[in-house]
């Protein structure tokens, strides 16, 4: 088999690696090396530390970094997901359950939903039992780095730049700089957790294809003055969606369809749409730094190529509405888990990834749709159009169909 090259990420100015955490310069081996210490690939190696595989996760950044408004959102999947680490009592002792969700429209009720569990918090509350639990990305994420550096102290390699991955048939070579200087690694499987822009996937000549569902959006987190501290409230309105969730120490996220964002951002702005379309309920005093994203939908052609494997935003990008991406970056390092410990048992070749690759881009086939349904739904409408989306809102709050909205919005099937 001929040699492959595969170009990695590019490096960011100004991050060096510490002497303790800077990758040997010389070339060291390993069962599985995960490029990407995201909640994605710090899952994955968890659950391989956990049976005792050498795993080794990359990382070019320093930290985690402070801030920004990313994931909140923690599904019934993901959470045993996260279980299956051994971290799912920290993770519900931190976050907030997310227990029922209404759907309004000029301050009348289209429905509500029930994501079940009870009153009372705990793991036993929220394992299987449906609920959405709300957590900062961050926070799980460090969470998860705290976990994998006790199950194998010193896997994580930060300050790692990879350059570029040679599937050489037998095994895989990553040559990277830390700290500056060169670094090269062999493993028997690498996975690319490297995130939406990935390198790896670019230079493995995978195809990246758009997918329906796009819009612009604003969002900010502040001080929850609701009066509802368990309920995700959806505001169709004419104007565009406004949605809000929980979030732990009593704050809310508000999130507002725009049709292009403002030119200048500030919580002034985001309270001035939500007071316009749903009232004055945005708290700008405890408000934080807005931001404005852009969602997009991507998949992958291919989630594996020889002995090197996408997961997570690297093989598929998800639109946050709904927030699908990082559950379903979570089951897809399940399903690698799986098929990583089955093919290191028995050296198996290549084709170790095949079922994953089918397996996981039917389910991001399948997230993808259901985030395109929540983004057209929550689209700017009026006259008869907003007649028609109301009414089948409110088709969708009668069983069955209140059930089947139910297992959709919490991921079951994925």
């Amino acid at each position: 088999m001929s040699e492959r090259a595969v170009g990695g990420e590019r490096a960011v100015g100004g991050e060096r690696a510490d002497a303790g955490e800077r990758a040997d310069a010389g070339e060291s081996r390993h069962d599985v090396v995960v490029v990407g210490a995201g909640a994605v690939g710090l899952l994955l190696g968890c659950l391989l530390a956990q049976r005792g595989v050498d795993v080794v996760v990359l990382e070019r950044r320093m930290s985690r970094g402070a801030g920004g408004s990313r994931a909140i959102g923690i599904h019934p999947p993901g959470f045993r997901a996260l279980a299956r680490a051994g971290v799912e009592a920290e993770v519900a002792g931190a976050a907030v359950p997310i227990r029922d969700g209404r759907a309004t429209c000029e301050g009348r009720t289209l429905g509500t939903m029930s994501f079940g569990g009870r009153r009372g918090g705990g793991v036993r509350d929220v394992d299987g039992r449906g609920v959405v639990l709300s957590l900062p990305q961050l926070e799980t994420e460090a969470i998860l780095e705290r976990r994998l550096a006790a199950l194998r102290p010193g896997s994580i390699r930060r300050g790692v730049d990879v350059r570029a991955v040679h599937d050489r048939g037998a095994d895989v070579q990553v040559d990277g700089l830390a700290g500056g200087q060169p670094t090269t690694l062999t493993a028997r499987y690498v996975v690319a957790a490297d995130g939406v822009r990935s390198g790896i996937r670019s230079s493995m000549e995978v195809g990246w294809r758009p997918r329906r569902g796009r819009a612009h959006y604003v969002m900010c987190d502040t001080r929850d003055d609701t009066g509802e501290p368990g309920t995700a409230l959806l505001h169709f309105e004419p104007a565009g969606v406004v949605e809000s969730f929980p979030m732990p120490e009593g704050r809310r996220r508000w999130v507002a369809r725009v049709r292009r964002p403002p030119a200048r951002l500030t919580a002034d702005t985001l309270a001035g749409i939500v007071d316009a379309r749903v009232g004055g309920a945005f708290d700008v005093a405890h408000a934080g730094d807005p931001s404005a994203f852009e969602a997009r939908q991507h998949l992958a052609d291919r989630m594996a190529v020889g002995r090197i494997a996408l997961a997570g935003d690297a093989a598929h990008e998800i639109s946050p509405i709904g927030g699908q991406g990082m559950n379903l970056g979570w089951l897809d390092a399940v399903r690698l888990d799986h098929e990583l410990a089955a093919a290191l048992a028995v050296g198996a070749p290549f084709e170790a990834f095949e079922v994953y690759d089918r397996v996981r881009r039917q389910a991001a086939r399948r997230a993808v749709r259901r985030a395109a349904f929540n983004m057209a739904v929550g689209a700017p409408a009026s006259g008869l159009r907003l007649r028609l989306r109301n009414a089948g809102v409110r088709t969708l709050d009668l069983p069955p169909l209140r059930g089947l909205l139910a297992r959709a919005f919490t991921m079951r099937g994925l």
